[in-house]
Formats: C-alpha cells, structure tokens, sequence
C-alpha cells in the first residue's frame, strides 16, 4: 500500500501546514464568532474551518488514497478512502477535514462507515452533495480511483459507548445528507451488537429508532443499507422513512417504511425517556426546530447532540 503519511508533503507541499495555521488563529476568535453564530443561527454560511474553529480534531492528518468512487443519488456521490496510517482513528459520528492538493478550501464531510469498517479493512466512507463548493466540486468532477488527499478527524458529534456503561435506547433525526453521521452510529451500533452476541459480553445496545427525511425516494441515501439493518436486527433497530416532494410511485419494497410527508413533533415526542439519548442531523432550520422541541418537553440537554450541515 502506497498510501502513507510520508505522502503528505509530495501531496499537499505545505499546503496543510498553512491551512492549519490559518484555523489557529481562528480558534483565537473563536468566543467572538460563537457568540456571532448565536445571534445570526442559520443565516450565515461560513468556511468549514472556520465555522469549526474551536472543535477539537485528532493531530493525526494522514494521507489518504481513493478506492472506491459511486453515484448514491442523482446528487450524491459516495467515496471509499483507503487510510493506511495506523494512527488514524474515528468515533462514529465525527467528521473529517477533507485537504485536496490544488484545491486551496478545506473540505468538511461526515464519515458515513462504521469504524470497524478502518479497523478492519484501513477503509472510510464518504457520501458528499453536489454544491457549488470547490471540494464538492472536486468529488463530484475531477475525483477518480488513486486520487490522493489528505484526512483529519475532528467534531464532539459521536456515539462512543464503553462496555460497563449502561445501554441506552438511540432515536436519530436525519436531514438529507445528514444522514452520514447517523449512518455510521446505526452502523456502530449493529457492530457493537453482533460483538455482543458472538462473545457474550461487550456493550449492550438499547433499541435505535432513525427518522430520516429527504425529498424523494432517490435522495433517500444508503435505503438498502438501512432496511438490512432492520431486518437484520427487528427486535432493536427500526425506521421511519419521510419524503417531502416525492413524485412517482413508491416501490412496493420501500413501501412499509416511507411516509409522505416531515417528520412530525409527535412522533419524536412519543420516544422521549431518562434511557434515550437523541441525535440530530441535517439542515440548519431542521436541527434548530427538533433540538428546541425537545428542549421543550424536558429532555435534559446532555442527551441531545445535533450537528448542522450547511
């Protein structure tokens, strides 16, 4: 495998080293533009490090070789990175900096994957909308197998259980592409599960609700992935499928789960206990309205996690 950590100075020349420079001296302001993020919420669209300024990344940046290259959606194409360094690791949930060489913005994409998926095989995965943004740009255009680039783990939006911690049931909230974060702790969990059940010990999973909403049955990302889960594990995992702006016929198989329709209030309400931690991800407007909703009827702010995708 040609892909190690010696590549990043042939690949990226510097580039790194000036991009993080760049983002310390954001985290210097960065009280100052939380407090502006507060008063503006969802109005201004900022810089991925920028916006990330003050959330803590791994020091790892570790080169990073494309294996894998799909379309997931008309708009949506999926990426599997083959990360070799040993030194390289992930909570499911968390994202990456996404370094291109020539590309002077610095991405920011959630990994969708389950991190045994690295453990086991060195691999990630990625899904990344179509945006007139140059690193999405980049994917969806120029991107083929062998590219190379260059990844950090950073974010504080994880599920990470210990096995002596006590189960907890998991209702997950997703929004389009913020199905990625979720993705990979429905994925986490299933892993944590099987574990469980092949060694008779290990962190016991409560049960897992995923709404997940987006504008029709094509968008909805990763369905197979899902429903397999499902059906895999009845007893403890199960979804909720909403498409908002759906025009054809619903396919007899997806039938079951798809509502026509957002996720309601109500149906989130109904899942609220002291044993349920929720986890939120999608468009501003979306986070913002859920993560108060629950607020509102009491649910204690530690075990509400939301990540907003811009």
């Amino acid at each position: 495998m040609a892909c190690t950590a010696a590549l990043i100075p042939r690949l990226l020349q510097g580039f790194v080293r000036a991009i993080c420079t760049q983002a310390a001296l954001w985290r210097l302001t960065s009280v100052r533009h939380l407090s502006l993020t507060s008063i503006m919420k969802s109005e201004r669209k900022t810089d991925h490090l920028e916006r990330t300024a003050s959330v803590v990344r791994r020091e790892v940046v570790a080169a990073a070789k494309v294996c894998g290259v799909a379309d997931e959606s008309p708009s949506v194409k999926s990426l599997r990175l083959l990360v070799a360094d040993k030194d390289f690791s992930f909570k499911a949930g968390q994202w990456i900096d996404f370094f291109i060489p020539g590309v002077s913005v610095v991405g920011g994409f959630s990994i969708c994957s389950s991190p045994r998926l690295l453990e086991q095989d060195r691999m990630i995965e990625l899904a990344v909308k179509y945006a007139n943004h140059p690193p999405a740009l980049w994917i969806h255009n120029k991107c083929t197998l062998d590219s190379e680039v260059a990844v950090r783990v950073g974010g504080e939006f994880f599920f990470d259980p210990q096995p002596a911690d006590a189960p907890r049931n998991l209702v997950l909230i997703a929004g389009g592409v913020g199905i990625n974060p979720l993705l990979s702790i429905l994925r986490h969990s299933a892993d944590l599960h099987r574990e469980r059940a092949n060694k008779g010990s290990g962190y016991e999973i409560g049960t897992i609700k995923l709404f997940y909403s987006a504008k029709n049955t094509s968008e909805l990302l990763f369905k197979k992935n899902i429903l397999d889960l499902v059906n895999e594990f009845p007893e403890k995992i199960a979804c909720s499928l909403h498409v908002t702006k759906q025009t054809t016929q619903i396919s007899t198989e997806l039938k079951p789960y798809i509502t026509e329709g957002r996720i309601m209030e109500k149906e989130i309400r109904d899942h609220i206990s002291k044993d349920t931690l929720f986890y939120i991800c999608g468009p501003p407007p979306m986070t913002d309205f859920f993560s108060k909703q629950l607020e509102n009827n009491h649910v204690p702010n530690e075990h509400i996690c939301f990540e907003k995708w811009w």
